[in-house]
């Protein structure tokens, strides 16, 4: 079998450098690949923008989060880079066993990496998402998904959030009052 036949979903063309050179269309690549392996829901209320379902395959991204922003007059979509670091994550925790702190801090240079690669400054993505981070965190939440994986707020050792959260799955909604986010949570977010 040829070497360029590995992947068949995928067309392969030769970058015309080592493949271990830092490649932004590779990481693109890969990023497509992704994407066509996960399911993006983006019609529940998620703590802290973005979640993943026990079983990986649907990403949570928080209904309130705006799917674009504008940089400089273009509008950047800003799903594919949390569903990149979401599915990173979750794969670290799951398959390497890590625990979620470091499989956080991975996650995020990979998607660091990825907003780099499409020419958009890390400063203005993270300070577009800090500004939903918070807003988001502030208010009620009322529509939980029932397989959210709660191992990252557990690994915090958020048990007043857990609770909260079991208790609107349960309910089909979070019980006042507000939810409130953790300091060093939000803050390890966007490192």
């Amino acid at each position: 079998m040829p070497l360029d036949c590995c992947h068949p979903q995928a067309a392969h063309a030769k970058l015309g450098v080592p493949d271990w050179y830092l490649s932004g269309l590779m990481l693109d690549r890969a990023l497509d690949a992704i994407l066509r392996r996960t399911r993006l829901d983006r019609r529940h209320d998620i703590p802290y923008l973005a979640g993943y379902s026990r079983d990986g395959k649907t990403i949570y991204i928080d209904r309130h989060l705006p799917r674009l922003f504008t940089l400089r007059g273009r509008s950047v979509a800003v799903d594919r880079y949390l569903v990149l670091h979401e599915t990173v994550e979750k794969t670290l925790i799951d398959e390497v066993g890590l625990h979620y702190q470091h499989a956080h801090q991975i996650a995020l240079r990979a998607e660091e990496a990825a907003v780099l690669a499409d020419r958009i400054p890390w400063g203005a993505y993270d300070r577009f998402m800090q500004r939903f981070i918070k807003s988001i965190g502030d208010e009620r939440l009322t529509r939980v998904p029932d397989d959210l994986d709660l191992k990252p707020y557990r690994d915090e050792h958020d048990a007043e959030l857990v609770r909260r959260m079991k208790r609107a799955v349960a309910k089909g909604r979070l019980p006042s009052p507000s939810l409130r986010p953790m300091p060093r949570m939000v803050a390890a977010l966007h490192r």
